[in-house]
Order: C-alpha cells, then sequence, then structure tokens
C-alpha cells in the first residue's frame, strides 16, 4: 500500500462540506486564523508531522487500534465506522489509506504507559470494590449535593479565584473548607469539577463564576438537581466513553480510552471520581438503581432516587435564642431564603441557623424588609415567633438605611447618613480605605461605584441601602454570575472557521487545482534540492519523461540536471503533465 500523498487529501478537503469541515477543524484544534491561502496550504498543514503529533492524543483506542494495524500490515483501514472517522479527522484518504504525512510519524509518537503518569497526579480511583447498597449511594449522593450547592451559594457574589493552571486558588479553597461546604481539599476539586461539566460554573478570566443555569438550579427541587446534573455529566464525557446506546463505557476501561494522551490517565481518574462522589457508579462501577436506566443511554429514575433519598422539609423549629433547627433536609428553596437571613452553622440532615444582627441586615440588603421577614419564619415555623427573635427584626428595620449610597447630580458616588457622626465613621474606618471616600460638606464622595461601595459598607456591618436618583431605596443583586456572552466561545470559532473555508473555496474556485498543485511540487523540489520525477507533453502530443535533480524555478520554467545524460535541461512548466519527488 502506497501512502496517499497531500493532494489526495487537498482534493477531499475541497469536496468536502462545510459541516464537515467545521468539524474537523474544531477536531484538529486548527485556529480561525490559519494562515492558509488554499486547500493545498491546508493539507499541508494537516499533515504536517507537529499536527499530525498535537491531534494524534485525542484519538480514541479503537482509532489507534485501526491505524496501528493499518500501517503496520501496509493495508487500507477496513470499510466501516472506524474508516469514515479516520477520515472525518483527515488522517486516512476514503478509501482507508492513511495519508503520507500520517504513516511516517506514527511510529515514533510515544506511547505513554503507567510508568510516564505523574505520581502525584493522586491514587486510582477504585473500580474493583465491592458493591455498595442504595443506601449508601443515596447518602453520597444527599452529601454531594449539599456541597454543590453550598458552594454555588458561596461563589455567587464572591467568585472562586483560577490560578493560571485552571485550578482553583488555595485561598479560597480554604475558604470553602472553613465555611462547611466541603470536607478537605480533594473535594473541593472534584465538585468544582463537576460544577464545571455540568455548565452550573464557568471561567471568566482568572475567577470561577456561578452561571445562569447554576443560578436556576439552585432554587429545583433535589431530585431534579442531581438527575439535572448526572444527565449533564453524561453529555460532557469524551466520545470514546460513551456508549453507541448513549450510556457509557464500563469504568475499567475508562483509563485506556485514550492512549496516546500522556494526560489522560490522570483526568480518567478524575473522572471516576467524580461519578463516585456523584453516586453516578459505585467503588466497584455499578450504577445504582436510579441512574442504572442511563448507563443504558435512557434517563434518571426519578421516583427510585426519591425513594432512597430522606424527604425534604418545609417547617422549622424557630427557638429563643436566635437559633432555627430543619428537623431533616429543607426544601432548596426555603434553604436559599432561610440562608439569607441566617447563618448555617451546622450541615446534616437536621441543619441549624442562627440569626444574629449582622444576618439580618444583609438580608434587608438583598431586598428583605421586616414585614417580609416575619411573614416568611412565620410562615414556615412549629414554634411560632420567639419574641427575641421578633425584636432583632425590628430593631435591624429601624437601624436599616441610616448609611445611604447613591449618585449626585455629577454621577459620582456619594454616601449620606442620617446621623452626621455616621459619616466620620466611616471617613476613619481603615477597612474602608480602598473606597477613598472623601468629605464634602454633609455627604462622602467615592470615585469606586455604588455597587463596590454599598456591598464594602455592608460586609463592614454598616446599616447601609442604596437609593437611586430620586433618593428611593433600591435592591442591588450580588451575585456576579457568568455572562452568557463567556460560553459563546463554539460560535464565535465556528463563525472563524466558517470564513476561513470561504476564502479556502474562493482561492479553489479562482484558479486551476491541477495547475496550482503541480507549481507547489516543484516549488518544494527546488528547495529541497530534490530529484524529480516529470512526464512532459512534446509538441507532436507524445509525452517523455525525465528524472532530473531540480535546480530552478522562474520564469514559467524548471532548471535542473538530468541523471541519465548528466546534461542541464530546461523544461516549460506549462508541458508538465505531472511531476512527483523520487
Amino acid at each position: 500500500m502506497t501512502p496517499v500523498d497531500a493532494r489526495a487529501l487537498a482534493s477531499w478537503l475541497a469536496a468536502a462540506d462545510d459541516d464537515a469541515l467545521i468539524a474537523l477543524l474544531r477536531a484538529r484544534r486548527i485556529a480561525p486564523d490559519a494562515a492558509w491561502s488554499d486547500f493545498f496550504d491546508a493539507a499541508e498543514a494537516l499533515l504536517d508531522p507537529a499536527t499530525v503529533a498535537k491531534a494524534a492524543p485525542s484519538l480514541p483506542r479503537l482509532l489507534v487500534e485501526a491505524l496501528d494495524e493499518a500501517i503496520a500490515s501496509n493495508r487500507p483501514v477496513p470499510e466501516g465506522k472506524q474508516r469514515a472517522a479516520l477520515t472525518a479527522l483527515g488522517f486516512t484518504a476514503p478509501s482507508g489509506e492513511p495519508y503520507g504525512g500520517v504513516a511516517n510519524v506514527w511510529a515514533d509518537l510515544p506511547r505513554p504507559g503507567a510508568s510516564d503518569v505523574d505520581a502525584d497526579a493522586g491514587a486510582p480511583a477504585r473500580t474493583d470494590a465491592g458493591e455498595e447498597d442504595d443506601a449508601q449511594l443515596a447518602e453520597r449522593a444527599f452529601t454531594a449535593l449539599s456541597s454543590l450547592a453550598d458552594v454555588l451559594l458561596l461563589t455567587a457574589p464572591a467568585p472562586l479565584g483560577r490560578t493560571g493552571a485552571g485550578t482553583l486558588g488555595a485561598g479560597d479553597r480554604r475558604r470553602l473548607i472553613e465555611a462547611g461546604a466541603v470536607p478537605d481539599a480533594e473535594t473541593a476539586d472534584l465538585v468544582i469539577a463537576i460544577g464545571l461539566d455540568s455548565g452550573l460554573l464557568a471561567p471568566v478570566g482568572r475567577e470561577w463564576r456561578v452561571t445562569t443555569a447554576g443560578n436556576t438550579w439552585l432554587s429545583r427541587t433535589t431530585v431534579d438537581r442531581w438527575s439535572s446534573t448526572a444527565r449533564a455529566l453524561r453529555e460532557a464525557l469524551p466520545a470514546a466513553l460513551r456508549a453507541p446506546t448513549g450510556g457509557w463505557m464500563p469504568l475499567r476501561t475508562w483509563p485506556q480510552a485514550y492512549p496516546l494522551d500522556p494526560s489522560w490517565d490522570a483526568r480518567a481518574r478524575r473522572l471516576i471520581a467524580q461519578w463516585q462522589l456523584w453516586a453516578l457508579v459505585d467503588r466497584a462501577g455499578r450504577a445504582p438503581s436510579w441512574a442504572a436506566p442511563m448507563e443504558a443511554g435512557g434517563d434518571v429514575d426519578d421516583a427510585a432516587l426519591q425513594q432512597h433519598l430522606p424527604g425534604e422539609v418545609d417547617r422549622i423549629f424557630l427557638q429563643n435564642d436566635l437559633t432555627a433547627i430543619a428537623p431533616g433536609p429543607l426544601e432548596p428553596a426555603i434553604d436559599a431564603r432561610l440562608r439569607r437571613a441566617a447563618r448555617r452553622e451546622s450541615r446534616a440532615q437536621a441543619s441549624t441557623y442562627r440569626f444574629s444582627a449582622e444576618s439580618i441586615g444583609a438580608a434587608l440588603a438583598a431586598g428583605e424588609d421586616a414585614a417580609s421577614l416575619t411573614e416568611f419564619l412565620t410562615g414556615i415555623s412549629l414554634t411560632g415567633l420567639p419574641q427575641p427573635l421578633a425584636y432583632e427584626l425590628e430593631r435591624a428595620a429601624r437601624r436599616h438605611g441610616r448609611v445611604r449610597v447613591g449618585l449626585d447630580a455629577s454621577g459620582r458616588t456619594q454616601v449620606t447618613a442620617t446621623d452626621p457622626g455616621a459619616l466620620d465613621t466611616l471617613a476613619v474606618d481603615q477597612a474602608l480605605r480602598p473606597l477613598g471616600l472623601i468629605a464634602e460638606g454633609d455627604r462622602l464622595v467615592s470615585r469606586s461605584s455604588v455597587d463596590a461601595v454599598f456591598w464594602m459598607l455592608s460586609d463592614a456591618r454598616y446599616p447601609v441601602a442604596a437609593v437611586d436618583e430620586d433618593g428611593q431605596v433600591r435592591i442591588l443583586d450580588r451575585a456576579q454570575l457568568a455572562d452568557p456572552a463567556d460560553g459563546a466561545g463554539i460560535d464565535s470559532a465556528d463563525a472563524g472557521h466558517r470564513a476561513l473555508i470561504a476564502r479556502l473555496r474562493a482561492a479553489h474556485a479562482a484558479g486551476d487545482a491541477d495547475t496550482a498543485w503541480l507549481g507547489r511540487e516543484l516549488e518544494h523540489a527546488v528547495k529541497a534540492r530534490a530529484v524529480v520525477a516529470v512526464s512532459v507533453r512534446l509538441p507532436d502530443g507524445s509525452t517523455r519523461d525525465f528524472s532530473l535533480e531540480a535546480t530552478g524555478l522562474g520564469g514559467g520554467r524548471l532548471r535542473g540536471r538530468d541523471r541519465a545524460s548528466d546534461v542541464e535541461r530546461t523544461l516549460p512548466v506549462s508541458s508538465i503533465v505531472s511531476a512527483r519527488v523520487v
């Protein structure tokens, strides 16, 4: 079998439709601004040894084995799914023969083994342990749900730091642990990864932010939270881990799914750990009863999941010591609203929350008022509204708004107060120095935004309210969500790829493809001082073959030394029918 040259790939690229080309460019990770003039440039670039080596690690095991067999046996890849996939990726011709650029470097590609895996990547996730029962897995699912919800609630107002390597910053990892959202650093990383894979978190610059989908997720029921996340995790699996039925391959096969990718072993172990944490599978790789239909390509059995999860409650016990006790897992919507006015002190199936002047003030700053809080707490309390809590609500309401933040007539941020002494306190508060507050008459002004000033004062526990131009209180949303536009990278890349394809098609339509390819082959031969076998059409219509050591090309003529007669020849390029490097 003779390896197919780049010209054949260029012809296939020119004949392929735009969607197929976009899929190829995306899979081969070609930048939309690639400096290609025509399909010949594209073919040569795709078959360049460095480009092939860069793309090879993304090939799943079945495709790697198909290419291994074809190249080793010098036979085409057999007709079928593997051949079609390799052709679509630009590794083989439609007839199954590997392109020369692929065959030439294939044997030299690194084949990472167990010894190539970083020893610090973490212990392998167990897939050979004994099976766990569904009750154990349900408990793990509930714990993971609670952790992810806590992480999203903590991240919405204060995005998590993201290092240059794309990992969670050490300070924020510690913040999540101290807040009780996760028990340790390893779990923090896994929960963040689950949030990313399920689209609940997204990277924005050097931060992780909650997405609009993540914000909506927080108001869903427990079963819906788990099910929607499980479906998203399945959809996010790399192609080699998905079964033909739409489910997933056995976990024992995951570490071998991408044999040419040196980083795959560690990634596979992380994925297995994520799935085990979310209780999609147990330590032996078995799916619990509610996830078994998913493994077969179906959907979650919500009824089975609900049966195994602890029942949610919609009532709490309010106590005289300003605490609230939930006798079971609170309904998510109630929990989210309660945590706006109280700090959760313990997390379990029965959780404890504590009210304070600061926590109630934060709820007022977020849009609650004394009447709405009283109505909400009375409606969910099994013990009525204790007098100490009622008093604290009234006192916080009286204090709220004594300090006001808004814009003055010139558009600057100003701070006013009902008590002039409060402004003196703000002006000398060292914690507020970053705001640059400057006294001007009966107010303070700052170059910082209204939002920045308001939330810094609120965090410093001042009774602050934001006001509009008319002095009316307005509500500020502290959540810093990922802008939907931040996730438009794929659409933007597709638009760039379409522009690239349009340019290549225009060049292809404007000229003679055969002539262009011949000129390219002759240029390369001259640069390499290679020996070229050329067929030349003579004036009488016959053809004659020459074997020339190419020495120059210009003025429409090819110059070279004839290897047979050892004389210098000059041949009109227009008369050359074909040329190939010997």
